[in-house]
């Protein structure tokens, strides 16, 4: 039992995060813990299709390394290069053992107001963390830390 994570792929990490609050969008203070991001576990990209706001199914080679004997029952996400907002978001899985994300998913989209198009850079750090990029449908990096308030020309959905 003794060393990082006891055997288990993907969970058990020891990152020394700070425990969480059940809020889906949690604020938090700055710290070098959420500042620092570890090595990187897994990396995976999705392109948004259909609902951008509906559940989203994630890579099943990410699914198997992440659930390991232990399907986690959620996951932590993040903006990249931020630890100001954290969103916890309920992972289902269906009869074949596939992993969507679920609630919370909605709030995140919205918040970041998500298009079909999209793409998403999902990178894992362990603990159920993933931090997440967005590239828009000019395939650029949003800014997010900039770009999710009202004060925006364009139109809402």
């Amino acid at each position: 039992m003794a060393g990082r994570g006891g055997g288990r792929r993907g969970r058990g990490r020891g990152r020394g995060r700070a425990a969480r609050s059940p809020s889906p969008a949690t604020p938090s203070a700055s710290s070098p813990e959420m500042d620092v991001e570890g090595p990187v576990l897994f990396e995976f990209v999705l392109v948004l299709k259909g609902d951008p706001h509906g559940i989203q199914r994630l890579p099943d080679p990410f699914a198997v390394y992440v659930a390991g004997d232990d399907r986690p029952g959620t996951l932590h996400l993040r903006e990249a290069s931020s630890g100001f907002y954290r969103w916890i978001v309920d992972m289902i899985y269906d009869g074949r053992g596939k992993m969507y994300l679920h609630i919370g998913w909605e709030k995140f989209a919205r918040h970041h107001r998500l298009e079909a198009g999209f793409i998403l850079l999902f990178t894992y750090y362990g603990d159920r963390d993933l931090s997440v990029k967005v590239f828009d449908e000019t395939r650029c990096r949003r800014d997010n830390h900039d770009n999710h308030g009202d004060s925006t020309d364009e139109e809402d959905d």
